[in-house]
């Protein structure tokens, strides 16, 4: 069961021949990173499919390496203290797990600092570990790229703000062109005392940012960065937003200027810790609100969205071949899991031949959906038989995916739901319901319903053992069942198929090579 019992199929359709028992995407499967950032150093092993991202270790410090430079242009004592320890730990760590070599990056706090070489030389010689450092444009690219690995093709502007310094790219046709910097970091920021000082330097800065990106306006804002999730985090309390997953998570502009006045007339503090916020990380927020607020103000984006995948992410973007980089993250992570968990790795495949007659207008995103969920449609079979319909909705709707709108995850979790329940009314999750409209919940019902029948009739992972014939203009819907899976359509089998015809509103009949079975009425 390791995923490659149907590698040889010659016809693989829009999604390609799976890649992550490539030699190449092998060598990506655990990657260590550690960014050493201004505000944070963090250490990232990424692990499992190598297209999408799975955290298999993450832990962060606030170390403010960047406090205070803008007036003694030295890295923060006491920062400096904290992240050399946290990157003895941090080695030591992958050690221990066997990562290596690892990847260390320092960005502007390191880079404009007096001592940083001195810093870097003590990390050299206490953990035998080389950071480089990069310049603002190198940020920008690699920021640029995790957006890209999470979104194959975007276009739109990507806005990446550290504790020091603010990086803006474009994209455009998947590729990262015109990069540019800044020092509008809220560290450097938080400096400047005089708030009308303060407000004059971002608006000019802004300006003249603009000016270098040719002053284009109305593209999609992609904000990379966790002052920028921290405004986010808000939004989502303010409005009483049902999903806490900040990956993804779109904003229109009115609606982000509404939050921040919120945040302007709030008390932080209480605020703080109504949205689960660290300290350190809320008393930078008000500065970033600044900032966002003239961004928005020159730039006029069409729409807004948190991306939190950036420089590590694109690290890992940036040892990818080409083939790789072009693949559908969310597709490649749910063979992933497929080829890992389910308890016949390929039949996803099958089963999505299986239900697609039911969809025959389905639009490419659509298909994706329909695709990942039959990949995904037996990987938490070890879960208690009662709780395994909240385990698979609690995965789509909560999980490290990418690709993923909020909207596109609950249709993915009512899918899956219903691969495993006749209902979800009553369920605990009825709130997150509302982020799909009606017609697309009773589409991801009878999904989950047609995947909950096809389950029932696989034979071999590659063996089509049935199929669905779908008349939505005379109402009929028809299974054709092969001679030698008759067998498999026993009373259970039956009573699925009835309430798949019955979600539907169609007329079912059985047929089994020549033989009719009676028609059961919806």
């Amino acid at each position: 069961m390791d995923g490659t019992s149907t590698e040889d199929t010659p016809d693989w359709g829009p999604f390609g021949r799976p890649l992550f028992n490539d030699p190449k995407a092998r060598a990506l499967s655990r990657v260590g990173v550690i960014d050493v950032g201004s505000n944070s150093v963090r250490l990232v092993i990424f692990d499992g499919a190598a297209r999408s991202p799975a955290y298999f270790y993450n832990e962060k410090i606030m170390a403010g390496l960047g406090a205070g430079m803008a007036e003694t242009g030295r890295l923060n004592p006491e920062g400096r203290l904290r992240a050399l320890s946290a990157i003895r730990r941090f080695v030591a760590i992958a050690e221990g797990l066997g990562i290596g070599p690892l990847t260390a990056v320092a960005t502007a706090a390191v880079r404009e600092a007096e001592d940083g070489p001195d810093f870097r030389a003590d990390v050299l010689r206490e953990t035998g570990l080389k950071i480089w450092v990069i310049d603002g444009q190198e940020e920008a690219r690699l920021s640029a790229q995790g957006v890209l690995l999470g979104w194959p093709g975007s276009y739109g502007l990507v806005c990446d703000i550290g504790g020091s310094s603010l990086e803006l790219a474009d994209l455009a046709e998947g590729r990262v062109g015109r990069r540019v910097t800044s020092a509008l970091g809220p560290l450097k920021l938080r400096e400047i005392k005089s708030k009308k000082a303060r407000h004059g330097y971002i608006k000019e800065t802004v300006k003249d940012l603009f000016r270098q990106m040719n002053e284009v306006t109305g593209q999609r804002l992609f904000l990379v960065g966790g002052s920028w999730r921290a405004i986010a985090r808000v939004d989502m309390e303010r409005r009483g937003y049902p999903m806490t997953v900040l990956h993804e998570y779109r904003m229109t502009p009115a609606r982000i200027i509404k939050t921040m006045k919120y945040i302007e007339a709030s008390d932080l503090q209480e605020l703080r810790a109504r949205c689960g916020i660290s300290d350190s990380r809320m008393s930078l927020v008000p500065y970033a609100v600044r900032v966002l607020r003239e961004v928005i103000g020159r730039f006029k984006p069409k729409d807004i969205t948190i991306s939190s995948y950036g420089i590590r992410e694109g690290m890992l973007y940036e040892q990818m071949p080409q083939e790789l980089r072009e693949r559908d993250p969310l597709i490649e992570a749910c063979r992933f899991a497929e080829a890992k968990d389910a308890r016949l790795p390929g039949f996803g495949r099958t089963l999505y031949h299986f239900v697609m007659p039911l969809f025959g207008r389905a639009n490419f995103q659509r298909k994706r959906l329909i695709r990942a969920a039959c990949l995904l449609h037996d990987v938490s079979w070890r879960a208690h038989p009662d709780y395994r319909h909240e385990v698979v909705f609690d995965n789509a709707t909560r999980a490290n995916l990418g690709g993923l709108k909020h909207s596109e995850r609950v249709f993915l979790g009512i899918a899956l739901l219903h691969r495993y329940s006749n209902k979800r009314e009553g369920s605990r999750f009825e709130e997150l319901f509302s982020l799909i409209d009606e017609a697309d919940q009773q589409r991801a019902e009878i999904l989950g319903r047609a995947m909950r029948l096809g389950a029932m009739l696989w034979m071999k992972a590659d063996e089509q053992a049935a199929t669905l014939k779908y008349s939505a203009k005379a109402g009929t819907l028809e299974l054709v069942l092969q001679e030698a899976a008759a067998p498999l359509f026993g009373e259970v089998a039956q009573s699925r198929f009835d309430a798949l015809a019955s979600a539907i509103g169609a007329t079912g009949s059985v047929r089994v090579k020549g033989k009719r079975r009676p028609k059961t009425e919806d």
